[in-house]
């Protein structure tokens, strides 16, 4: 709280409507407005004269994915001002829901270890002058980012798969993907706590991200995706706010990483298919021996000199 206050500042004057400054949360806002209005250009750099808020000197360039800017859109009811101060306090109700997630995710561990993986991520003390406490959360509410929806949304997938939700898991962890680098880091933890329905939870998963993506299929935006990709790079500067979700992957691989290696284990034996050579074995091994025709040969012998 502390230190939301101290950044509070930095976003209750962006100054006036002919003249807005550009933050991180620029990105989401005018992108949300694009997936409604001209939505082939919604990765398209730079201000579009078609009817867009222009934030000055000019807003940030839209880098998630479409399925951000379907959660997102309910802030373009209010205006560009109004938008980022309950975006930050919209994320800022979701830390005590991160704290709740975590405690259930680590309780297994000691009361000691859950204490310290949750004011690790909750907190990430950093103390700064004019920075409050923690110089990640600063410029997480600074700029309007959007690092604790990201790290609430994997938190809820992990803890949905631990009470056998494998739908419902795998549905937000979908949504999860509007940041796919923080994403893929958490796979191994996602597949661990799905283990013992794998299946639905991915199946729950490639279908939100073809549903929530659907953006992607509308002329031009994929093209403007990729070019994005390949301007930008698919790595990007770390700033501190991105520790928020990090940390808290990181920290659960690793007070977990023995589980998680005896699930890849265990699905990789339940999975395996059977090698070629094994199956050649097998094969062979139901062809009848020779000791085994033997006595049904003699019997037909005989019944045959019997009928002569």
């Amino acid at each position: 709280m502390l230190t939301f206050l101290a950044a509070y500042p930095g976003i209750s004057n962006l100054g006036s409507a002919q003249h807005l400054i550009a933050k991180d949360f620029s990105a989401y806002y005018v992108g949300g407005w694009r997936l409604f209005h001209d939505t082939a250009r919604i990765y398209t750099l730079g201000f579009i004269n078609d009817g867009e808020i222009h934030v000055y000197p000019v807003q940030e360039q839209f880098k998630y994915m479409p399925s951000f800017l379907l959660m997102f859109s309910p802030f373009l009811l209010f205006d560009y001002q109004q938008g980022i101060v309950l975006f930050d306090v919209f994320q800022l109700v979701l830390l005590p829901l991160i704290g709740l997630l975590l405690y259930l995710l680590l309780k297994d561990k000691g009361p000691t270890m859950t204490f310290l993986v949750a004011v690790a991520v909750l907190l990430l003390p950093s103390p700064d002058p004019g920075w409050g406490m923690s110089i990640a959360y600063f410029w997480q509410w600074k700029e309007g980012q959007a690092k604790v929806l990201e790290t609430f949304l994997l938190l809820l997938s992990f803890t949905l798969g631990t009470r056998n939700r494998p739908l419902l898991s795998g549905m937000t962890f979908g949504l999860s993907f509007f940041d796919p680098r923080f994403a893929i880091v958490a796979v191994p933890l996602f597949v661990m706590y799905n283990k013992l329905k794998i299946r639905s939870s991915g199946f729950a998963l490639i279908t939100t991200l073809v549903v929530s993506n659907f953006p992607l299929f509308y002329p031009g935006t994929a093209a403007g995706f990729l070019n994005m990709v390949l301007s930008t790079g698919i790595g990007t500067t770390f700033y501190p706010y991105a520790f928020i979700p990090l940390l808290a992957v990181v920290s659960l691989g690793i007070l977990n990483h023995d589980e998680i290696a005896a699930t890849f284990a265990e699905l990789h034996g339940r999975y395996q298919l059977p090698r070629p050579a094994t199956r050649v074995r097998k094969y062979l091994s139901l062809r009848p021996r020779s000791e085994d025709i033997q006595p049904a040969l003699l019997y037909v012998r005989t019944v045959s000199l019997g009928l002569r």
